[in-house]
């Protein structure tokens, strides 16, 4: 095991406030990016479990992707990351 990976948590406290671990983030292969699971993912880069870097290559996101997540959810919470809302947060 890498020093890396031995410095990371096990465990971080997810966007419902309960436990989130490795095995609680969604499938590397998720196409339906529902806010619970986006906010999870953000969630486990911000606690540690993956890197930004790892996360984006997990997931085949972005960078500007997820920090779009970022922003939403720092900007208007969980709300924020529904699709159906961005139209009305954008503006």
């Amino acid at each position: 095991m890498s020093e890396m990976t031995s410095q990371r948590p096990a465990v971080v406290v997810g966007p419902n406030g309960r436990p989130l671990t490795l095995e609680d983030l969604p499938p590397p292969d998720t196409v339906r990016w529902v806010a619970r699971r986006k906010a999870e993912v953000v969630a486990a880069v911000r606690g540690g479990l993956l890197t930004f870097e790892e996360a984006c290559a997990r997931y085949n996101l972005t960078p500007e992707e997820f920090r779009s997540w970022e922003r939403a959810m720092d900007k208007h919470g969980l709300e924020g990351l529904r699709v159906t809302k961005i139209q009305n947060f954008r503006g």
